[in-house]
Parts: structure tokens; C-alpha cells; sequence
């Protein structure tokens, strides 16, 4: 294609405009990976083809057949068949939103799809039994239920509403303004105080002023620089960034390209963790059709301005999160942190400064640019503005991807959004920011979930995953879970680290197994503290977390299991987790998230959960699209 000015960007937008206010009678089928586990391609490929069996016009994206003309002109009363990203209500899937009327259908399956046809597409009439239902109410519409009711969807507010691989819809939504405006109205100092003035930071769980990082960058001398976005999500129960990545990849572009202009930089990376082919395969489309549209590229939109973005695809490598790791895996050397300072703005990707951020990070900068500081300042707190994405898993009656401001209490989140504790059971803990993370209890139900608020109970948003837990939970085989989990990722290129988390999780597993003793808690203490003062990194530094918190707040546990050599949650506790053969579909999702590799089974076949493994802690239960996990 050629190249493309700014004004002839304008004019495919203002006809992309047009052409979404047509779309009369919208099917968005939740194509995130959840939902395709559960067989949303296949309902996809049925409603297209029985529509067009009925007589009806079915149309895919804004355009047909690629050709912008054709869609200055209106098609009609056809239906509008999109792929949507994830909607985040995961445990409901597959999905099915119908608009314009906003009627959302959980757990639809192949059988259903001729009554949405004929009651729904044709005659705008409700199928009920496929409505979500709560304490004896159903939803029909998509906004009133609670799970969505109760949330703020900034960054999020394009995933599940929006063809995930159209970039004309994305410029229908104004797509790229903010990039525009940057181009053309801004300089790079301007950039960087509109998002210092923000108050934006890191979403990836530091929480470093984003403005302040690109503003170190571009007063860097003048030579290569680097933007690196950061979706290498490797906490379990996490998929923030993996959904945005799936279902609004341009706003990361877009975020990247303003990053690039404000920090002097000509060249960019997206580091996706290799679990997420999905992820990739939508990135990879979208730089495709950015550059058609010579979005990305030399001399973008007729300007001086150039900017390419590659994608890389990580090891699985869990360190590989932490900045100096991530980069060095880039340059093609094995992921592991380094000694800093100096830091990543000065001496990053291939010992040049560098502009790291997370994917939600990235995606939230199109809207402070095109909206103001002055909006994302009137959402959330005074010192943590703005949303924060969370993945809401475990013991809750609904599992799923949140978005709240910052500033939200955990009470709101799990007892509002979340529907409360499965089976009418008592909540006990819940486990925030992954390894790195630390449990909190039932007195912090009502403190705010900010940057400050957190660190002062030695805890941290991380890059958002919750893990809540009921009664029964045993909180020394959550501490062991993580110890298993952060040993197992260790790079092992720190002694506090390598050797320090294998020797508490040999402490830990004492413990659980009953053959504990009171000095193993003093040691543990003693570890824990010595290594978040020694270890290299960031990620070493924070591993002991888990531990820690669980001392604090439920020191009587490790004391039942070493003094009275028996703990009510695990000893008397005769129920097990199981997968019921009828519901599973073997995706294998449970597979991939067990950290002890109790979950075995082949592809498609119902899988199996070995109990002697199996330290229920629940990572199963909450990626299991089809409800599958049962405790027996």
C-alpha cells in the first residue's frame, strides 16, 4: 500500500465511523482463549453459515474484502459477525453478546445456536436458559449484571466489544488520535509531562512513574534507544496483559508508538511469553496492518518520524518478568538479572536506554493523550490514578478479568464483582500479587487496593492476580505452593535465592507433612529476611512474601501442624479435588497451570487429577473454562 498522510488516515476513519453506526445488529462471539477452549470458533463457524442458509446478510469487520469504499455505503438489516477478545467473564464461557440490545449468553454450545438464530438474531426476542443467573435473578442484559455492573473498564473497555483483529474498528473508536496528536501537536517534552502530570505508573507491580521513566530516557544523549513492552506474565492465575494482547492489540501499538516519539526512539519489542500463541498471532496481525497502513514503518503518516516493532517470543522463563532478565533473553543470551545500577533507562536492551513498561502500562497512555491527564487523575486515588486490571480466581463464586480504579477495596471486588465465597463458605485470605505478593486477611477487606496502601502491609499489587481462599485452605500449603513455584523459577544466578528458597521450601514441606518443629519458624523467618535483603533482584527480593504474611497472619496454622502434628484444613479434611469426565473437554488448560503436575490426559479426553500431588490449591479450578474441577 502506499503511503499513507494523515489526512488520507482521517478520511478511512470518518468512513470507518460510518460504517460501524450501520451495524445494526451486532454478534460478538468471545474469541479469547478461554472461550476458544470451550469451542467458541466452532459456534462462530455454525451462525455464519446457518445465517447465510436463512437468507440472511452476513458481513465480517467494517470492510468487505478489504476494499475502504465499501463501507461509505449502507448494507442493510445483515448481521455483523465479529470475534471479539476476551470479555473477562471466563467462567461463564463461551460467550455470546447480541447488540444492540446488550443481551449476553453464558455457556452457550453448539445446540444452542439455531434458537439465537431464530429467537434472537431474527425476532430480537430472549433465550432464557442461556442468560446468567444469580440468587433466582437472570441478566439479560450484558451491563446489569453485577460482575460487569460493579467494574470501570478503561483498558479494558475495547476487549469483548470490538473485532480484536480489525483495525478499522479500532480507528472507528478513534484508534490512533492520540498518536496523531502526539505527532503533530506535541513535542517529546510534552509527552512526557501530559504523562507525569497523570500520575500513571507501571502496571507490571512496581508502580514507577511511567512519565518519569520516559523523561530519564529522552534526556539520554542523542544515539539507539529502545521501547520494550513487557507481556511476559508469569504469575499463576494471571492473564491481564495476555487478554489485552488478544483483544485490543493496537492500543499497545498505539501506547508504544507515543513512548517511541517521546523518549527519541526508532525501534521497539513486544516480549510475549511463548505460553500465548494466540497473543502473538493477533500482535503479529495487528503490526501487519499497521504498517499496510503506514502506522509503523519509515516515515510514518509522511513525517520524519520512523518506528518498527518486532515481536519476541520468551522461554517460559518466570524471571524473564523482571527488566535486566527480560532483556538480556531479547539479545538472545540466557534471562538473568543483572546488578543495577545502572538501570534499564540508561543502559537497557543491548546496553542502550531503554523504556520498559507492561502491556497494560502501554495500553492505558492513547486515552491520557487524547483525554488528559486531568480524566485519568479523576479515577482512582490521589497517589495511584486511574484502573488496575485484576484476575479474580479461586474460591469465588465468579471467576474472571476485573477492572476497578485504584482504590477499590478487596471486599468490593470479591463480594460485589466476584458474587462472594463459593458454597457459602467463609472467606479467609486472599493471596495478591502472586510470588511476589503476600496474603492478606479479613481486617484488610476494606482497605484500599493502591500502590502506598499495600506496600505498608508489606504487600503488593504485583501485575494483579488474586487468589481468594476459603475456610478450609490450608495457609501452609498456599506458603509452599508459591516457595514451589518461585524455586522452581529461580535462575539460580544468586546464592540467597538459588539455595535460600530451595531451603525453605524443604522447611515448608516438613511442615506440611507434620514433621516440623518450632525452630523450623524461626529459620524460616530468618531466611526470609535474608533474602529479601540480599537476593539480586526484584523478584528474589519479594519471593519470601508469601511466607511472610502467612506467619503473621496465620502463625496458628504452622502450629498445628508442628506442635499438635495435625491441621484441620489438611489431615481432616477428607475431600479431594476431581475432574468430572462429563464436563471435561481435556483443553488442558488445568494441566498447564497445575505447579506439581498432578493433571494428566491427553488432548480432547477427559483428564485426571492425581490426590497425592494435588495440594489444592486451586490454580485448576480457576482456568477451567467448563466448570470441570469439583471437591469430593
Amino acid at each position: 500500500m502506499a503511503e499513507m498522510n494523515r489526512e488520507q488516515l482521517e478520511v478511512r476513519r470518518l468512513k470507518a465511523k460510518r460504517a460501524l453506526s450501520y451495524q445494526k445488529k451486532q454478534v460478538l462471539l468471545c474469541a479469547g482463549t478461554g472461550c476458544i477452549a470451550g469451542g467458541s470458533l466452532k459456534l462462530y463457524d455454525y451462525i455464519k453459515e446457518e445465517c447465510v442458509r436463512r437468507g440472511l446478510d452476513v458481513y465480517v469487520g467494517l470492510t468487505q474484502e478489504n476494499e475502504v469504499e465499501d463501507v461509505t455505503e449502507p448494507k442493510g438489516d445483515g448481521v455483523y459477525l465479529k470475534k471479539s477478545g476476551c470479555h473477562g467473564f471466563c467462567e461463564m464461557g463461551p460467550l455470546v453478546q447480541i447488540e444492540p440490545e446488550g443481551i449476553l449468553y453464558t455457556h452457550v454450545q453448539l445446540e444452542d445456536c439455531d434458537e439465537i438464530i431464530e429467537k434472537t438474531i431474527m425476532k430480537g426476542e430472549v433465550v432464557e436458559r442461556l442468560l446468567y443467573e444469580l440468587d433466582g435473578v437472570k441478566y439479560p442484559k450484558h451491563d446489569d449484571i453485577p460482575f460487569y455492573h460493579r467494574q470501570h473498564r478503561v483498558v479494558l473497555e475495547n476487549c469483548g466489544t470490538t473485532d480484536a483483529e480489525d483495525i478499522d474498528e479500532y480507528l472507528a473508536k478513534d484508534g490512533y488520535a492520540a498518536f496523531e496528536k502526539a505527532l503533530f501537536e506535541m513535542t517529546d517534552e510534552d509527552i512526557c509531562k501530559e504523562i507525569l502530570d497523570s500520575g500513571l505508573r507501571g502496571r507490571g507491580g512496581g508502580g514507577f512513574p511511567a512519565g518519569r521513566k520516559w523523561d530519564s530516557v529522552r534526556r539520554q544523549p542523542r544515539g539507539k534507544k529502545y521501547v520494550v513492552c513487557n507481556g511476559d506474565e508469569g504469575d499463576p492465575g494471571a492473564f491481564m496483559d495476555r487478554s489485552i494482547m488478544e483483544g485490543n492489540p493496537h492500543s499497545i501499538i498505539e501506547g508504544m508508538l507515543i513512548a517511541a516519539l517521546a523518549s527519541g526512539s526508532d525501534e521497539g519489542y513486544i516480549y510475549v511469553r511463548a505460553e500465548y500463541p494466540l497473543a502473538v498471532a493477533r500482535l503479529k496481525t495487528a503490526i501487519a496492518k499497521a504498517e499496510e497502513m503506514n502506522l509503523l514503518g519509515s516515515h510514518i503518516l509522511g513525517t520524519g518520524f520512523s518506528f518498527r516493532l518486532n515481536v519476541n517470543r520468551g522461554a517460559g522463563a518466570f524471571v524473564c518478568g523482571e527488566g535486566s532478565a527480560l532483556t538480556a533473553s531479547i539479545e538472545g543470551n540466557r534471562g538473568m538479572p543483572r546488578v543495577k545500577p545502572p538501570r534499564t533507562v540508561e543502559h537497557g536492551l543491548w546496553a542502550r536506554p531503554t523504556v520498559l513498561n507492561n502491556v497494560e502500562t502501554f495500553s492505558a497512555v492513547p486515552l491520557i493523550i487524547r483525554k488528559g491527564a486531568a480524566w485519568f487523575k479523576s479515577i482512582g486515588t490521589e497517589k495511584s490514578p486511574g484502573t488496575k486490571a485484576f484476575a479474580l480466581t479461586g474460591n469465588v463464586v465468579n471467576t474472571g478479568l476485573i477492572e476497578v480504579p485504584m482504590g477499590a477495596t478487596l471486599r468490593e471486588i470479591i463480594f460485589d464483582i466476584g458474587g462472594g465465597i463459593k458454597d457459602g463458605k467463609q472467606f479467609k485470605a486472599v493471596q495478591i500479587g502472586g510470588p511476589s505478593g503476600g496474603c492478606l486477611t479479613e481486617e484488610h477487606l476494606d482497605l484500599p487496593l493502591d500502590f502506598d496502601s499495600l506496600k505498608k502491609l508489606g504487600a503488593m499489587i504485583g501485575s494483579g492476580g488474586l487468589v481468594v481462599m476459603d475456610e478450609d485452605t490450608c495457609m501452609v500449603e498456599v506458603a509452599r505452593f508459591f516457595m514451589n513455584f518461585t524455586q522452581n523459577e529461580s535462575c539460580g544466578k544468586c546464592v540467597p535465592c538459588r539455595e535460600g528458597t530451595r531451603r525453605m521450601l524443604e522447611i515448608l514441606t516438613r511442615i506440611v507433612n507434620n514433621e516440623g518443629s518450632l525452630e523450623d519458624l524461626d529459620l524460616l523467618e530468618e531466611l526470609a529476611s535474608t533474602i529479601s535483603e540480599t537476593a539480586l533482584c526484584g523478584l528474589g527480593q519479594s519471593a519470601c512474601k508469601p511466607v511472610q504474611s502467612t506467619l503473621k497472619y496465620f502463625r496458628g496454622e504452622y502450629l498445628a501442624h508442628v506442635v499438635d502434628k495435625h491441621c484441620p484444613h489438611c489431615n481432616g479434611r477428607k475431600k479431594v479435588l476431581q475432574i468430572d469426565p462429563e464436563l471435561c473437554k481435556g483443553c488442558g488448560k488445568c494441566m498447564k497451570q497445575c505447579p506439581m503436575e498432578a493433571i494428566s490426559g491427553q488432548i480432547r479426553m477427559p483428564h485426571v487429577i492425581d490426590t497425592e500431588k494435588c495440594i489444592k490449591c486451586g490454580a485448576c479450578w480457576g482456568c477451567c473454562p467448563f466448570g470441570a474441577i469439583r471437591e469430593e
